[in-house]
């Protein structure tokens, strides 16, 4: 399944609707938990809602966040770069969730976009579940189709808890991914600017 087919998949009104709080009821008592003790009555209506919450980047459309507008863009045309942009999603293996930082630079071609819609658009594809690579270049991907400015680079540092909370165990260990579109796949003076103003 490549990128595109990731993001346009959807499961069908009958799975969507398949599974709800008894599931998660359910799921408790196989944990062995008393899904009816005081401290768990509420759960599986508080868990249903925060997975909601965390997919939600299903229903968003990056085409809609990227919009963009030409007033003043066509007097820049220097690198403009976000930084500590929040991560936070799923791993798809475990379903254990993931977190850091993202940076996004871009190189404006007579279009700017507001500076909160990177931010979205980090959440429209984290709020997903995920693997860290892809999430990287499905955000370049979508910033370079929807906004076509002349370079745009992603950098995204993440812990994953898959990796902390369980085998390995590798407590702290953080994992690095870029993705380099545009000119600064090919201008070392770009590129080189890009991830210096990337590092934290």
């Amino acid at each position: 399944m490549d990128l595109h087919e990731h993001q346009r998949w959807t499961s069908s009104e009958t799975e969507r609707e398949g599974f709800g709080e008894h599931d998660w009821r359910r799921l408790l008592a196989h944990l062995g938990e008393d899904p009816n003790r005081q401290g768990l009555a509420e759960t599986p209506k508080r868990v249903e809602k925060a997975w909601k919450h965390w997919t939600s980047g299903y229903q968003q459309n990056p085409a809609e966040i990227l919009k963009a507008f030409e007033d003043g863009a066509e007097q820049y045309n220097e690198l403009i770069v976000v930084r500590n942009i929040p991560v936070y999603s799923h791993c798809e293996h475990h379903l254990a969730p993931f977190f850091g930082t993202a940076t996004i630079g871009y190189t404006p071609n007579g279009k700017i976009i507001g500076l909160s819609k990177l931010t979205r658009l980090v959440e429209c594809f984290s709020r997903r579940l995920q693997v860290q690579e892809r999430l990287t270049m499905q955000v370049a991907e979508a910033l370079m189709t929807h906004v076509a400015p002349l370079s745009v680079g992603v950098v995204i540092r993440c812990r994953h808890m898959c990796m902390e909370s369980r085998g390995i165990q590798a407590t702290g260990e953080e994992t690095v991914t870029s993705a380099l579109l545009g000119e600064m796949r090919n201008s070392l003076g770009l590129r080189s600017e890009f991830l210096a103003l990337a590092k934290n």
